[in-house]
């Protein structure tokens, strides 16, 4: 981006202005879920936020425990950079952006013990369920992190346990009336800083003008995962406040995750 648009940025945030939307520097865009995308996912759901739109699906097996962990069932996320969401986007092995994105996701859920992974153990240190967390980007206009952290959370609160066979195998594409025991709800928020300004949700533009980038990942009362980005730093006075801003935020968003039903 050219340096005149980083000015723009900084010109209308010292009106407390945005360059989309009609939002303040501590405002989310529109934000929309929908679950049930997949019939042959186990849950599944599709995040707007913005122009940004992500789909998160949730598939299980079973396999063996983790050597450190042997009665826990298995968290896998991974995430896909789709070239269609965006012409920076290329075809091909996930690359460092994709790694990152699947990395805190994977961070917000495991640190926050969304789920019960105790009890997604079968025989402990035999066999347990794999959790497999796929998220794929269909337009990217800025903060993929919050939108497919959403996403992979909205798609776990619906998500169905699937059905075993006598012989204790899954049955693909028959699903029992268990759900995936769930515990919290965490909720991703990412903040921008761009000059002296401190701004949520960053949309593209943002983005890539951004000088630090910092997302907080918290449940009801503690905070489960940090991630910076960028290469400025972040005063100890304004990563307080983002933390701050990050529990005010989630009030607002954690009742649409919440009231999500299979």
């Amino acid at each position: 981006m050219t340096k005149d648009m980083k000015n723009y940025i900084l010109e209308l945030a010292e009106k407390n202005k945005r360059n989309t939307g009609n939002r303040g520097l501590n405002d989310f865009r529109e934000l929309k879920i929908e679950t049930g995308i997949s019939v042959n996912a186990e849950g599944s759901a599709k995040v707007q936020l913005g122009e940004t739109i992500v789909i998160a699906g949730v598939k299980m097996d079973i396999g063996t425990p983790y050597p450190d962990t042997m009665n826990k069932g298995n968290l896998i996320c991974t995430g896909e950079l789709a070239p269609i969401s965006d012409p920076d986007f290329e075809p091909g092995p996930p690359d460092s952006r994709a790694i990152e994105l699947a990395r805190v996701v994977d961070r917000g859920i495991r640190e926050s013990d969304a789920v019960d992974f105790e009890k997604l153990c079968i025989t402990e240190g035999e066999k347990v369920w794999n959790v497999y967390v796929d998220f794929y980007v269909l337009n990217n206009d800025g903060n993929l992190i919050d939108a497919c952290g959403l996403a992979a959370i909205a798609a776990l609160k619906v998500a169905r346990m699937p059905k075993l066979n006598e012989e204790g195998k899954v049955v693909h594409g028959e699903w029992s009336k268990e759900k995936i025991p769930f515990k919290k709800i965490p909720i991703p928020t990412t903040f921008v800083k761009i000059g002296n300004h401190i701004m949520v949700d960053p949309d593209k533009d943002e983005e890539e003008n951004l000088d630090a980038r910092l997302t907080v990942t918290c449940s009801e009362s503690e905070i489960n995962a940090l991630q910076k980005g960028g290469e400025g730093g972040l005063k100890l006075e304004e990563i307080e406040l983002c933390l701050t801003k990050s529990f005010k935020i989630r009030e607002k968003i954690v009742e649409s995750i919440a009231k999500l039903k299979g």
